[in-house]
């Protein structure tokens, strides 16, 4: 419902999510999730396609953007552990498909 909020109070175009999923397919429902709706039309984004623009924090896109010395404090260990090329081409997915914008 927050989704929803953010998006109705600033606007879709206005709305950036990062996800941190730790598997591909989790990543990829997330992703479609907020861009197509609830793939289940179970939560409160079920047929609420609101495009919105959603990245992993793997994305390269997101990574650029973010402190070297926070990225190692906070994430780097989970980058060695996970399969960040497979998460962020998972959501890159759903971007390229539903998505109406854009960083």
């Amino acid at each position: 419902q927050r989704i929803v909020d953010a998006a109705e109070k600033y606007g879709a175009e206005n709305c950036v999510v990062i996800l941190g999923s730790s598997d591909a397919e989790g990543a990829e429902i997330y992703a479609e999730t907020v861009t197509n709706g609830d793939p289940t039309f179970a939560g409160p984004l079920a047929g609420v396609p609101l495009g919105l623009a959603v990245y992993h924090v793997f994305d390269e896109e997101i990574r650029s953007e973010c402190n070297e010395a926070q990225w190692e404090e906070q994430i780097s260990m989970m980058e060695m552990v996970l399969e960040p090329d497979a998460l962020a081409a998972a959501v890159k997915g759903m971007r390229d498909e539903f998505s109406k914008f854009k960083l």
